[in-house]
């Protein structure tokens, strides 16, 4: 049972991995990155159903409205962002998380004089970004 709710009860399983799975561990800072525009980069991580994005803003960077089929979640690392999302305006700081559902219209901008870092999690793996996690292809060939 878990402290403070009797309801819930902890089962350990013991899991062992085969040989087709793979654990990968990388830092931010040494994965390839992507120049989208002045004042945005990104970086990306996948597992076999989900991507990460990491993005770096800069403030007084061009936004770029857009929508896309996919469920994106959002969390900001760092920094103060805008997001707009539909017709709302959402003001996100450092530990703010925000979904942000397929086909809406959206964009995020930094709403201070500091940088944004905010990951970006979708599901499923966006095709338009698999030329982000390359590397991570080339690993499993090597």
């Amino acid at each position: 049972m878990l402290p403070g709710n009797p309801s819930l009860t902890v089962v350990k399983r013991a899991v062992t991995m085969d040989a087709r799975q793979k654990v990968e561990h990388y830092y931010w800072d040494s994965l390839p990155r992507e120049a989208v525009r002045p004042g945005v980069t990104r970086a990306a991580f996948r597992g076999d159903q989900v991507l990460m994005v990491m993005n770096w803003l800069q403030p007084g960077m061009q936004t770029n409205p857009h929508q896309h089929p996919y469920e994106q979640l959002t969390y900001i690392v760092s920094g103060t962002m805008r997001l707009v999302v539909g017709d709302r305006v959402i003001e996100c700081g450092p530990g703010s998380v925000t979904r942000i559902p397929p086909n809406v219209l959206h964009y995020g901008e930094p709403a201070g004089s500091e940088a944004v870092l905010n990951l970006d999690v979708f599901s499923p793996i966006r095709a338009d970004y698999r030329h982000l996690v390359e590397y991570q292809r080339v690993e499993e060939q090597g």
